[in-house]
């Protein structure tokens, strides 16, 4: 399973999210710090859940991190988008 799948997969067993885009964007890193060459380094997500709604912005990068545990050490930057 690619890293995208997996960042989904422990997403939406964390979050009844009413969207959910996980995008790779490592291609528009390649040759950067933190690249590793695998294309798999740089992702962002989209995410709308109810959830959210009474979180505040810091709350809701923590509920994502802590959702991704270990996954967190394989990847070298996620921008969060949450709603």
């Amino acid at each position: 399973m690619n890293m995208e799948a997996k960042i989904r997969e422990a997403l939406t067993a964390a979050f009844e999210a009413e969207t959910l885009d996980v995008i790779n964007e490592s291609r528009l890193h390649s040759g950067h710090a933190g690249d590793d060459g695998s294309g798999e380094s740089h992702f962002r997500v989209r995410m709308k859940a109810a959830g959210f709604e009474a979180m505040s912005r810091v709350a809701r990068h923590r509920a994502v991190h802590a959702a991704l545990g270990p996954l967190n050490e394989q990847i070298h930057a996620l921008a969060l988008e949450l709603s």
